[in-house]
């Protein structure tokens, strides 16, 4: 006989969840699975990468692309591309999405400004401070600075 009959395999000695869970850094997935951690980042760099294409993009209230936005409809229109599906107002897309603190966004996370409890404005953060967004009226889609301490955060989920 060989030795190689001998000696196990790494799978036979410790278990299939052993090696899934050591192979994706302590996360039980099912093999195939994608942990929400793992695939986020590459949709919401999606859908900031179809925000920014949008940059120059007059406002038109009520409008979601794909050459007039409003700020929800530029949210809308770019995480459609990105795969996911948003309701189509800031307030509506504030309710579905995952509330996250400051100290936690990330690039591609919806960025929510609000008066009181009422979201009136919604951008995507583009990290640094800044957001893509389409402002309003006589403006266009455009880079700027969060001008405002009155924001909340939200994870597409």
């Amino acid at each position: 006989m060989s030795a190689q009959t001998h000696v196990p395999s790494l799978l036979s000695r410790t278990g299939t969840a052993s090696v899934l869970l050591a192979a994706v850094g302590g996360t039980m997935l099912a093999p195939g699975a994608v942990s929400e951690a793992h695939a986020q980042p590459a949709t919401a760099a999606k859908a900031l990468h179809v925000a920014a294409s949008k940059k120059g993009a007059p406002y038109k209230h009520g409008a979601a692309g794909p050459h007039r936005f409003d700020c929800s409809g530029l949210t809308v229109f770019s995480y459609k591309k990105a795969g996911k599906s948003l309701p189509r107002t800031a307030q509506q897309q504030y309710n579905t999405s995952r509330h996250i603190p400051a100290s936690s966004r990330k690039r591609g996370d919806l960025v929510f400004f609000h008066h009181g409890s009422g979201v009136y404005h919604v951008g995507i953060y583009a990290g640094a401070g800044k957001i893509w967004h389409s402002p309003k009226s006589g403006q266009v889609v455009r880079l700027e600075r969060i001008w405002s301490k009155s924001v909340w955060y939200g994870r597409v989920r």
